[in-house]
């Protein structure tokens, strides 16, 4: 979760949501990835499934059986969609996500007995901490978003000559 983290934090450099992920299995890495959808003007550009893309050209396959993803944040309905059709094997996953989570917080779409795969789900996983990036990513955020503003609804200063500073 560690190394999640780590790849959330270089999302964040980026001007992305802090999110990070990657896949594993026998206790080597297939596949690495942080939000890229500012960077890549992409929505499907989530950390998970930027890692699951990869993971899978590595194994060169589509399955990734036997696999375990680990991410900073909850899974939203794209990306839990995403495990069940990859078939990974397990999930490990950082902060609840109340707004979007659809592995356990709103929906619980990895253990659904409809679909025909379901996977472990191991939730909370050094979940202050992950919660911590995401939260002062957006905090920050909005430090500068309200800079902009204040910077932005400022009269304009007259200087000798009558032009504009």
């Amino acid at each position: 979760m560690r190394m999640a983290m780590a790849l959330g934090a270089e999302a964040a450099t980026r001007g992305d949501v802090p999110v990070g992920a990657l896949v594993v299995r026998d206790g080597k890495i297939l596949g690495v990835g942080f939000n890229t959808r500012e960077q890549d003007h992409d929505p499907t550009g989530h950390a998970e499934v930027v890692a699951m893309r990869e993971a899978c050209r590595q194994a060169r396959r589509w399955r990734l059986d036997g696999a375990t993803l680990y991410v900073t944040l909850e899974p939203c309905p794209m990306c839990a969609g995403t495990l069940v059709n990859t078939r990974i094997a397990r999930l490990v996953y950082g902060a609840h996500d109340a707004k979007a989570g659809a592995v356990r917080s709103l929906y619980q779409l990895c253990e659904d007995p409809r679909l025909n795969h379901r996977l472990e789900v191991v939730g909370g996983v050094l979940a202050e901490e992950c919660a911590a990036l995401l939260k002062d990513f957006f905090k920050a955020a909005r430090a500068r978003a309200k800079a902009r503003k204040r910077g932005a609804g400022e009269p304009r200063r007259w200087v000798e000559g009558g032009r504009g500073g």
